[in-house]
């Protein structure tokens, strides 16, 4: 699309029900990032109240309308993704605006391959539009979704406002105070308000039915609502470790109480046992069993799940071992997921696999072609293993003749738990017994007998390119190395998951625009470095963190390496730099290696921490050389098997990276305010 052309949605599909929006962008540093934010209008072109301001602290819709997804990994960095279900979203709404933001002087002519894109509820992409010139603004409206009868269009917009959020928000009608903390507060109250009283009503104000709003942007105002603070800088403000909705959290109880067992061999009763689970069909049965029930018991839970697949919000029904003919044979999917909205059905069929088995091509290509036949709207796989990008775990034939198209998606059981751990430790589900079922869930699912492991093998030619690597007979071009590349990416994806759980915070792979936008390229040329220099190396991008987390295996040497750089300190002098270094890594452990990163050098001077505590001086490069930053660093000795045993590859990356952490991460400051002009670098 071009800026300013509109379509209509049904004129491109015919599931558009319900739809997903992507903000998308790439950054040359790698490091770029914006919030995203939608605001829903009435026919004055204004906000029915600030409730209608969908941002990162006000996420979810409460009739499920408009639901902020999140970001997802893509071949050149990361999308940003949201749900609209087209069918729950009030008459009286006229317009939904798209847009983003920047924060801390940062504007989108940093970034490169601005786009949005709006896909259906099977995932087809149905339009894309691109912006250009994004010059020194800190707020763009993408796009636009509008009624027009009882049709929705999309119109391509690409406007920018120099004053940010706060001015964009302004313009729309929401009420921003000069304080960002009381319009933070002001929106989230008002989030819980708006969900149980109708919003007043107004007289409409005509406006002309395809104008593009031009708006005259106010007086430049800070950014409100306020992205994300360091720390340091948030002073009495109330914390909050997650976007907070109209949700009530139950808190767990900090200590569990004392157990009334006489001795550690009895063990408590479960919901979901898992002593009786003797073959792979009994675990599969029992897994399925087990998510479905939970889905419905705990809605938030299963619309987590459900609403990144197309799904609408509403009443949801869940089944096991159905029975649908196909041919001679029945098929009996592992379940169903039926959804009722507004008389509508949503139904999807869900396959599911356990404890490493595969998916099987023909299985799952019945089941679509059932759901083709039925009008059925998705087939959702479920296993261990991680799906990749541009890489389908399973290959099918999707007949495009047919009037009905019916999308796949696949779920990991990594993500299950990714999911049940954010609401348990981090968002809450608003009620004590729903809180219990995930709980309960969560320890089914980790488990060792459940067979819900998540990604747990590298393959069968991890120990072949190992052993190639070490007595350099491993060429390049070799196909084995691009089994253990992408066996290497999936397991990063679940290294993300795991943290991300831990922390409640978003963890993502980062991918670097230097390396290509095709994803089958980027892992051929993964493949020959494999082969080449022996060392498989991922980022991985933790919210709040003032760097990329990097995990390098060098496979010549069997030993891991966690690092992270810390870019130097705008104002200040380099000794100063560093005795604040080892103030903040006073607990982090003695073996981590500090190495001081100078101008125009591939490497300064370098240490361990125990050597550098005394004498912090020596992290100082001799002469006038300019300091760009510091890199910490630990090292392990890695796994060398290719399954998931305490001595496995797969448990040594796991445990490196939640060690590196918890132990030095933790300890630095959050990322840097952001400068609009060029500073003067400190020379020592």
């Amino acid at each position: 699309m071009t800026k300013g052309s509109n379509t209509a949605l049904s004129a491109l599909s015919e599931n558009t029900g319900s739809v997903i929006v992507s903000l998308g962008w790439s950054s040359p540093a790698g490091d770029g990032d914006a919030d995203v934010s939608v605001l829903l209008l009435g026919q004055d072109g204004k906000v029915r109240s600030d409730a209608d301001f969908y941002f990162y602290n006000n996420p979810v819709a409460a009739d499920g309308s408009v639901q902020l997804l999140d970001k997802t990994p893509t071949e050149d960095g990361n999308e940003d993704r949201i749900g609209f279900d087209l069918t729950a979203v009030p008459p009286e709404v006229d317009r939904m605006v798209v847009a983003a933001s920047r924060y801390e002087g940062a504007h989108f002519g940093e970034l490169d391959d601005l786009r949005v894109t709006l896909s259906d509820a099977v995932g087809e992409t149905l339009l894309r539009f691109t912006v250009g010139d994004a010059g020194t603004v800190s707020a763009i409206i993408f796009g636009e979704l509008y009624r027009r009868g009882d049709d929705w269009k999309f119109r391509a917009v690409g406007q920018g406002y120099d004053s940010g959020l706060a001015g964009l928000a302004t313009d729309f009608g929401v009420d921003i105070d000069d304080d960002a903390e009381t319009a933070v507060e002001a929106v989230d109250e008002t989030a819980g308000a708006a969900a149980a009283e109708p919003a007043d009503d107004k007289r409409p104000v005509a406006v002309p039915a395809d104008a593009v709003p031009e708006p005259d942007p106010p007086a430049a105002l800070d950014a409100v609502p306020a992205p994300r603070r360091p720390a340091e800088e948030a002073g009495a403000r109330k914390p909050a470790a997650r976007p907070r909705t109209a949700k009530k959290k139950a808190a767990l109880p900090s200590t569990p109480p004392k157990s009334l067992a006489e001795n550690d061999s009895w063990k408590p009763a479960r919901l979901f046992p898992v002593s009786a689970l003797k073959s792979d069909r009994d675990r599969e049965m029992r897994a399925t069993s087990v998510l479905l029930s939970v889905m419905t018991q705990v809605p938030r839970f299963g619309r987590r799940l459900t609403a990144a697949f197309g799904a609408p919000s509403g009443r949801m029904e869940t089944f096991t071992e159905v029975s649908l003919p196909h041919g001679d044979t029945p098929r009996r999917p592992d379940g169903v997921i039926r959804i009722e909205r507004a008389g509508k059905l949503w139904t999807a069929l869900v396959e599911t696999k356990t404890n490493g088995n595969p998916l099987r091509a023909d299985q799952v290509q019945a089941y679509m072609d059932i759901a083709a036949r039925r009008g059925y709207e998705a087939v959702i796989t479920l296993s261990n293993d991680v799906a990749l990008e541009g890489s389908p775990l399973v290959d099918v034939k999707i007949d495009r003749r047919r009037k009905h198209q019916v999308a796949l998606w696949h779920l990991s059981w990594a993500e299950v738990a990714h999911q049940a751990q954010l609401l348990i430790r981090h968002e809450g589900v608003g009620n004590v017994a729903r809180t219990w079922l995930l709980q309960e869930l969560l320890h089914y699912v980790q488990h060792e007998n459940s067979g819900c492991h998540g990604f747990q093998n590298m393959g069968s030619a991890w120990v072949p390119v190992r052993n190639g690597i070490s007595d350099e007979t491993l060429c390049q071009g070799d196909p084995r190395a691009l089994e253990v590349v992408e066996s290497w990416e999936r397991l990063v994806r679940q290294v993300c998951l795991r943290l991300g759980g831990e922390l409640g915070q978003k963890v993502l792979p980062a991918q670097r625009a230097r390396r290509g936008t095709d994803p089958e390229a980027r892992r051929a040329q993964l493949a020959d470095r494999l082969c080449s220099e022996g060392r498989l190396q991922a980022e991985l991008r933790v919210e709040q963190a003032p760097g990329l987390l990097s995990i390098g295996a060098d496979l010549r040497t069997g030993r891991l390496r966690t690092s992270i750089e810390i870019p130097a300190p705008e104002q200040g002098y380099p000794l100063t730099w560093a005795k604040r270094l080892v103030r903040r890594l006073a607990e982090a452990p003695a073996d981590l290696h500090v190495e001081t990163l100078v101008e125009g050098q591939t490497g300064g001077p370098r240490g361990t921490l125990e050597r550098l505590r005394p004498e912090p001086a020596d992290m100082l490069p001799k002469g006038s050389v300019a300091i760009t930053g510091f890199r910490l660093s630990l090292f392990k000795n890695m796994g060398s098997s290719r399954g998931n045993a305490e001595s496995s590859f797969i448990r040594s990356v796991d445990d490196a990276v939640h060690r590196f952490y918890s132990t030095v991460m933790v300890h630095l400051d959050g990322p840097a305010p952001r400068r609009t002009a060029v500073r003067e670098r400190a020379r020592v």
